[in-house]
């Protein structure tokens, strides 16, 4: 039987082999063997976790030489290989850029290494100069840089708050726009909340007046970017009251007789919830 550190170092492997390219990109072979900033940054996080810095080296160099936008300091969030353009649309995801700067740091806390620090102090700045406001008497991480500030609302998606990354910032500058992100951050996540389940959508609209509401730019719905709230949130702090309704959801779930058939909840009133749940555990599937 594997003990935990060998089925992780498996694992690793496995992964690598099915979506690590040799030069670095991580493909999404569920979308066409695209690549998101999100996919490298995860990858880059996984890498430092594992101890891999050839592996490490590679995923960053390929984001650094084909994603960054050298104009503000960010990172084009999706490339496609195959199109004309391969990268046609300019804009960032925040929530990638973040993923990638907390990577690179923590690589200098495992290798000692001050060029991983230097890099990330950089997208961090550039995080904070380009998409961090203040809109209705709190201070949010847009989305991206382009499209999300309607002037009268801003389009959040609340599974960019990355709150463990932020706080790793805010360790390493010692600059208050990070804590205050964190605490105005979970502030909103409390107020979010719609349906039988109470539960964020995927999207949320937040007013000049405070008042927020599933953003109608997208689905009403709970799912593949909301699933990822709870993973911010316990991995930032386990026993975070903000987690309560999503252990509920989870929890109302019977034990599946058939695991993996689509469940589909329509909570009157508020987003849809689109759960499938495999052996195991819940998740929330787009359907």
């Amino acid at each position: 039987m594997l003990v935990p550190r060998a089925w992780a170092d498996t694992a690793w492997e496995r992964y690598k082999a099915r979506f690590m390219m040799p030069d670095g990109r991580i493909i999404d072979t569920a979308n066409g063997n695209v690549s998101h900033t999100e996919g490298q940054g995860f990858a880059m996080l996984l890498a430092v976790a594992n101890n891999d810095r050839p592996a490490f080296d590679k995923l960053w160099q390929w984001t650094d030489n084909t994603l960054r936008n050298k104009s503000n300091g960010l990172f084009y969030w999706r490339y496609n290989p195959v199109a004309p353009d391969p990268i046609a649309d300019k804009n960032n995801a925040s929530d990638g850029d973040t993923l990638i700067a907390w990577a690179l740091l923590r690589a200098q806390k495992q290798w000692q290494d001050k060029r991983y620090a230097i890099a990330s102090d950089a997208i961090t700045a550039a995080l904070l100069k380009s998409t961090v406001v203040t809109f209705a008497g709190r201070q949010v991480m847009l989305p991206g840089v382009k499209g999300f500030n309607l002037n009268d609302h801003l389009n959040l998606n609340p599974s960019y708050f990355i709150f463990p990354a932020w706080r790793a910032f805010a360790e390493r500058t010692h600059l208050t726009a990070w804590r205050t992100l964190q605490s105005d951050g979970q502030a909103l996540l409390g107020q979010m909340g719609w349906g039988k389940s109470h539960l964020p959508s995927d999207w949320v609209a937040l007013r000049a007046d405070g008042k927020m509401l599933p953003a109608k730019e997208w689905p009403p719905r709970t799912s593949f970017d909301a699933i990822r709230i709870p993973l911010y949130l316990s991995w930032a702090d386990p026993h975070s009251a903000l987690l309560a309704p999503w252990k509920a959801w989870m929890q109302s779930y019977p034990a599946p007789t058939n695991p993996g058939v689509d469940q589909r909840q329509h909570q009157r009133g508020g987003p849809l919830v689109y759960g499938r749940r495999p052996v195991g555990g819940a998740r929330s599937d787009a359907g």
